[in-house]
């Protein structure tokens, strides 16, 4: 289950070409035929919408317990301005819920918005390595690593990746999400 916000929902994309469809694919294609990728992306949604609405998404889920989550949140808190404190404690209480639910977790990792300035990134940049290394999950450092700020992979609104930026999204954490699930007990 990728549980995020516009960039796990495919803001923008036509049906098909969104990250969660893709990384489907993807995994179907490198060992995993079975593989289904629920999508759990809601466009505009900031961490403490997420934490709002976990346990209905899990509900969703077969048996409530997907193989693995992909948390994917926080970026709308960085355009937002949100307190950091705030975004860290929130994806805390959500690895919390799914830790106690015994789900593994990837933890997409997020970087503040440059015109926020340094001493705002400062404080959100280390929220994902940090909370990472406190509760032992995986983290992916970077969800928009190699398309963030280049036009070319993203839309036209400068934020959201284009069918060209979800395919290297996904060729970036496709061999990260298939050793999670791969290698889970």
């Amino acid at each position: 289950m990728a549980f995020g916000d516009s960039l796990t929902a495919g803001y923008g994309l036509p049906a098909g070409q969104g990250f969660t469809d893709r990384l489907q694919v993807w995994l179907r294609e490198n060992g995993l035929p079975e593989a289904k990728v629920i999508n759990a992306g809601v466009s505009g949604d900031t961490s403490s919408g997420g934490r709002s609405r976990l346990e209905w998404a899990l509900a969703g889920v077969p048996g409530g317990k997907p193989d693995l989550v992909i948390l994917e949140l926080g970026a709308n808190d960085g355009l937002r301005g949100v307190t950091p404190t705030i975004t860290r404690e929130n994806l805390t209480a959500m690895v919390a819920a799914f830790k106690e639910k015994e789900i593994p977790i990837l933890l997409a990792g997020m970087l503040a918005p440059p015109n926020l300035g340094p001493d705002y990134a400062a404080v959100f940049n280390p929220i994902y390595p940090t909370l990472a290394e406190q509760d032992g999950v995986t983290l992916y450092p970077f969800f928009l690593d190699g398309v963030a700020a280049d036009p070319t992979l993203n839309q036209s609104d400068g934020m959201h990746p284009n069918e060209e930026g979800v395919a290297i999204i996904v060729s970036k954490i496709g061999p990260e999400v298939l050793k999670l699930l791969t290698e889970a007990p």
